[in-house]
C-alpha cells in the first residue's frame, strides 16, 4: 500500500515540480535584470553581485533536482529558503535606502519559489510556514514597512497556501480513483471467477440434486446433500467470497464432460474465429447458422462470447426441457458481431428473472450480462410465455480487443 501511494504522490507532483524548474529560470533572469538596470542606485553593489551569483548557480544548478519530485528532500528545501532569506535580509547591506523605499529585494519574485516549493511538498501548512519567514524577513529587510509591503507579504502568504491546499485536495482526488479502479478490478474479477463457478460446479450440483432425488434411497441422501452444497456455494458467489477457483470441466447435455478441444487458436492475424468456437455446439436439438467467412475476434473476447453462448444453452437445457430445440445463429456486420441463441421453450415468467437473482442465482445476471458488459457489448432477453426465450448477444469490434 505504501508503494502505491508513494506512485499517486509522484503522478500529482511531477508536473507541478517541472512547472517549478520554469519558473525558477525566469524568475532568477528578472532578478539579474532588475539588478543590471539599478546597479549604479547601489552604495554596495559588490554584494549584489556575489549574492546573485550565488543564486543563479543554486538555481540552475538544481534544476535536474528540482524536476525530480523524490529528490527534493526537506534537506533540499531548507537550503533553497534559507539562500532566498538571505538574499532578502542581505538588500539593506547592498542598498543602505531600500530600508526606506518599496523598492525590490535581492532575489525580488525568485523568493516565491522556494516558497512553492514548499506547498508542492507539504501542502499547505508547509506553505503557510515557509511564507511566514518570508513574511518575517521582509519585515525585517524594509525596518519601516509599509503598506505595499504588508500587501506583497500577505499575496504570497495566500498564493502559496492556496497552492498547497489544492495540491492537497489532487492528492485526495488522485488516491480515491487509485482505490475505485482497485475496488472495481476486484469486483470484476469475483464476477469472472461466479461465472465459472456457475458454469461448472453448480451445475453439477444441480445435477447431482435432480438425479439424486429421482433415483431415491441411498441416491436421495446425495441429492439432498448436493442441494445444500449448491446453496452455500451460491451464497458466497453472491456476497463475493468465492476463492480463486478455476475448473475445465462443463456440463452438457445431462453429464459431466471435458470442455471439447476446438480449433481457438489465434490465427496468423492474430485472431480466433468465432465459428470455430460456436460449431462444437450444433447437434440433433441444436441448430447452427454461420456466415460464410470468418467471424474473427480478438482470442480472450471470441472466448467469453462463445461461454456466454454456452451459458445460454445451458438455461435451455435446463428450464425448456430435453425435447427444446435452439438454433444459433452468427452475424458479422463488419463493426459489431452479433450472436442470437434462440429455443422453442415455454418462454420465462415475468418476473422470473429478478426473482432468480434475488435467489443468488446468476446464470444470466453474469454468465450472460456479465460477460458482454465486460468486452463493451450488451444482451438482450426476450421472453414470451408459451413462445420461446431469444439471447442475443451484440458485441462491438472497436471494443472487443480490450478485453483480457
Amino acid at each position: 500500500m505504501a508503494k502505491r501511494e508513494r506512485v499517486v504522490r509522484m503522478s500529482v507532483e511531477l508536473p507541478l515540480w517541472r512547472a517549478l524548474t520554469g519558473y525558477r529560470v525566469l524568475t532568477t533572469l528578472y532578478a539579474l535584470a532588475i539588478f543590471a538596470n539599478g546597479y549604479h542606485t547601489f552604495e554596495r553593489p559588490w554584494v549584489g553581485i556575489g549574492y546573485l551569483s550565488v543564486l543563479t548557480v543554486w538555481n540552475f544548478a538544481t534544476l535536474p533536482r528540482v524536476a525530480n519530485a523524490a529528490a527534493c528532500t526537506k534537506r533540499f528545501l531548507a537550503v533553497d529558503l534559507i539562500v532566498v532569506l538571505t538574499g532578502i535580509l542581505l538588500t539593506p547591506v547592498a542598498d543602505v535606502d531600500a530600508q526606506h523605499v518599496d523598492g525590490p529585494t535581492l532575489p525580488t519574485i525568485a523568493a516565491a519559489g522556494a516558497v512553492i516549493a514548499f506547498a508542492i511538498k507539504g501542502g499547505w501548512r508547509w506553505a503557510g510556514f515557509a511564507s511566514s519567514l518570508v513574511a518575517v524577513a521582509n519585515i525585517v529587510e524594509r525596518a519601516h514597512p509599509t503598506r505595499d509591503t504588508f500587501h506583497n507579504v500577505i499575496l504570497v502568504w495566500i498564493a502559496s497556501i492556496g497552492i498547497g491546499y489544492i495540491v492537497e485536495v489532487a492528492r485526495a482526488s488522485e488516491a480515491t480513483l487509485a482505490r475505485a479502479l482497485e475496488i472495481e478490478a476486484a469486483t470484476r474479477e469475483r464476477e469472472r471467477l461466479a461465472r465459472d463457478i456457475h458454469d461448472s460446479v453448480l451445475q453439477v450440483l444441480a445435477m447431482v440434486q435432480r438425479r439424486g432425488t429421482a433415483l431415491g434411497g441411498e441416491a436421495a441422501e446425495l441429492g439432498r446433500l448436493a442441494g445444500e452444497q449448491e446453496v452455500a456455494l451460491r451464497t458466497l458467489v453472491s456476497s463475493g467470497l468465492v476463492p480463486p477457483t478455476r475448473t475445465s470441466e462443463d456440463f452438457e447435455n445431462g453429464a459431466v464432460v471435458r470442455a471439447v478441444e476446438v480449433d481457438d487458436e489465434p490465427g496468423e492475424s492474430g485472431e480466433t474465429d468465432l465459428r470455430s468456437l460456436l460449431a462444437r455446439h450444433a447437434g440433433s436439438k441444436v441448430s447452427f447458422a454461420e456466415p460464410g467467412a470468418p467471424v474473427l475476434l480478438a482470442p480472450p473476447a471470441a472466448r467469453e462470447l462463445a461461454a456466454a453462448v454456452s451459458a445460454a444453452l445451458d438455461n435451455v437445457r435446463m428450464h425448456a426441457g430435453e425435447s427444446a430445440q435452439a438454433w444459433i445463429l452468427v452475424e458479422d456486420w463488419g463493426d459489431e458481431v452479433i450472436v442470437t441463441v434462440r429455443d422453442d421453450g415455454p418462454g420465462i415468467p415475468a418476473g422470473r428473472l429478478d426473482q432468480a437473482e434475488g435467489e443468488g442465482r446468476m446464470g444470466v445476471a453474469l454468465s450472460i450480462r456479465g460477460r458482454l458488459r465486460d468486452l463493451g457489448g450488451t444482451a438482450e432477453l426476450i421472453s414470451v410465455p408459451g413462445q420461446g426465450t431469444e439471447v442475443e448477444l451484440k458485441l462491438p469490434r472497436g471494443k472487443a480487443g480490450r478485453h483480457g
